[in-house]
C-alpha cells in the first residue's frame, strides 16, 4: 500500500534516547490512512513487550493493543495497561472481540478519528504451529490497511514501514506477508510460529 499523505507523529526524546542507549533503532515511515490493524512479529519474549512499548512511545505511535484480560485484574497494573493503550480480551470468545473491534474502527472512520490496534498473531510467547486468525478477520471485517511490525534482534530494529492490502485469499494473503517478514530474528528463534494460519 502506497502512502498518499502519511500520518506522523511527535514522539518521546526520552523513549528515543533510552531505545538508542540499548542498541535498538526504529524505522517508521508514517501511517497510510487514520485506522488500522499492525501485527507485531516475531513474540518470543517477555522482552519484546518493554521493546515495542518504547518503540511505541519513541515514535509518539498513540496505538491500542489487545491483551489478557488476567492481566488487567491488578488494580495498579491494571491502569497501567489501560493507561498505554491496553484493551483486555477474553480469548475464551475471540469471535465477539473480533467484531466488537471491527465496530469500532468502522464507527472511528466514520467519525474521521484515529485508531490503530496492535496485537500478536502468535498469541503466545511459546511455540506455536500457526498464527491465530483473528487479525485476519479483522481486517477484512474493518476494511482497513494491515501493517507488519517487525521485531528484529538480529538487527535490533523495530520496523513500521510495510502496510498490505489483505484480498480475503488467506494462502494468497498469508504468502505475501510471509515474504514480507523473511529474515526477521526473533530474540528465541525456536519459538517463533511459521507464518501461516491454521487449516479451516
Amino acid at each position: 500500500m502506497t502512502a498518499t499523505a502519511a500520518i506522523h507523529f511527535r514522539g518521546n526524546r526520552l523513549a528515543q534516547v533510552l531505545l538508542r542507549a540499548a542498541g535498538w533503532r526504529v524505522r517508521f515511515d508514517g501511517l497510510p490512512a487514520l485506522q488500522g490493524v499492525l501485527i507485531v512479529y516475531p513474540h518470543t519474549s517477555n522482552w519484546d513487550f518493554p521493546v515495542g512499548l518504547l518503540a511505541k512511545w519513541a515514535i509518539g505511535l498513540p496505538v491500542k493493543f489487545w491483551g489478557k484480560d488476567s492481566l488487567f485484574r491488578y488494580p495498579v497494573f491494571g491502569r497501567w495497561m489501560r493507561a498505554v493503550g491496553g484493551i483486555p480480551v477474553d480469548r475464551s470468545a475471540p469471535q465477539g472481540v473480533v467484531q466488537e473491534m471491527a465496530e469500532r474502527l468502522r464507527a472511528a472512520r466514520a467519525n474521521g478519528q484515529l485508531f490503530w490496534l496492535a496485537l500478536s498473531p502468535e498469541g503466545t510467547r511459546s511455540y506455536r504451529d500457526h498464527w491465530r486468525s483473528g487479525f485476519y478477520h479483522l481486517v477484512l471485517a474493518a476494511d482497513v490497511p494491515l501493517g507488519l511490525v517487525t521485531l528484529d534482534w538480529g538487527r535490533r530494529e523495530v520496523g513500521v514501514q510495510t502496510f498490505v492490502t489483505l484480498s480475503g485469499d488467506p494462502v494468497r494473503d498469508m504468502a505475501l506477508i510471509a515474504g514480507h517478514l523473511q529474515g526477521v530474528r526473533a530474540r528465541r528463534p525456536e519459538r517463533a510460529a511459521p507464518v501461516t494460519l491454521a487449516a479451516p
